[in-house]
């Protein structure tokens, strides 16, 4: 069977209305499961495959009484309108919780339960994105500052997909770097990473949390973000490959970082 292209959103071929293309395709049970438990006001339609009818019935009935629709789709069907194969049998068309600009003020509320802060300076990868997210509401990180630059990706239909229903439990925000940088240091711990350019991850135990900034698949953090950085670490490897893939990375430090 030919494998069925995701398509970006609102491009022909979306299997959705045309009033409805600006909305999110969040696919899987853990992703679907997530976003009724946190906010199913944002749940537009549902679609889903026979097998998971029995899953997806207090989802439903949820939407019956906020008069939305629901359908049951054969597999081919749901295909086209998750616009990929890997839908996980059931489909939501959702809203996406908007980016919150981020307010220097608001990082010491953040700071009391001493939790690392994400930031991600370029990360371009939807995929990504949606592992790290997954990552960090896996570790109980709740807050990720994404980089108001072009390169950076957003929450997206496979972002959302590969997060598993991280995003429910995460809130994002987007700031200028490396300013925001600088207005945290008196609060956190500003960390960068790099590649073969710092010390190797130590064991933090310092006062203050640690504001983690990972940057571009490609270029990684400019020198101007890590001139804003107190510390720079490199994960040490065998050098059999050059590095990390950057969610791999972001995994490892994100376990550092909050075990006690």
């Amino acid at each position: 069977m030919r494998a069925v292209q995701s398509r970006p959103i609102g491009q022909p071929g979306d299997g959705r209305p045309s009033h409805e293309r600006h909305l999110l395709r969040i696919c899987g049970l853990a992703a679907v499961r997530a976003l009724f438990e946190r906010d199913p006001v944002r749940v537009e339609r549902l679609f889903f495959e026979d097998g998971l009818k029995g899953e997806v019935g207090a989802f439903c009935q949820t939407l019956a009484r906020a008069r939305k629709p629901y359908r049951q789709l054969a597999a081919a069907e749901l295909a086209r309108v998750a616009g990929t194969v890997l839908h996980g049998g059931v489909v939501a068309i959702a809203h996406s919780l908007p980016l919150v600009d981020f307010d220097p003020a608001a990082t010491r509320e953040w700071a009391q339960d001493g939790k690392p802060l994400l930031i991600l300076d370029g990360v371009g990868n939807p995929h990504n994105l949606g592992a790290i997210v997954r990552s960090a509401a896996f570790f109980g990180i709740r807050h990720i500052v994404l980089a108001d630059r072009p390169e950076q990706a957003h929450p997206s239909d496979a972002s959302y997909r590969v997060a598993e229903g991280g995003f429910e439990h995460v809130s994002l925000y987007k700031a200028t770097l490396p300013a925001a940088l600088h207005q945290l240091h008196r609060i956190y711990d500003v960390i960068g990473t790099a590649l073969g350019k710092g010390a190797a991850p130590p064991a933090w135990t310092g006062p203050r949390p640690v504001a983690l900034v990972l940057g571009n698949e490609k270029t990684g953090l400019d020198a101007a973000t890590i001139a804003a950085c107190d510390a720079v670490v490199t994960i040490p490897g065998s050098g059999r490959v050059q590095s990390l893939n950057v969610a791999a990375a972001a995994a490892i430090l994100m376990y550092l970082l909050t075990r006690s």
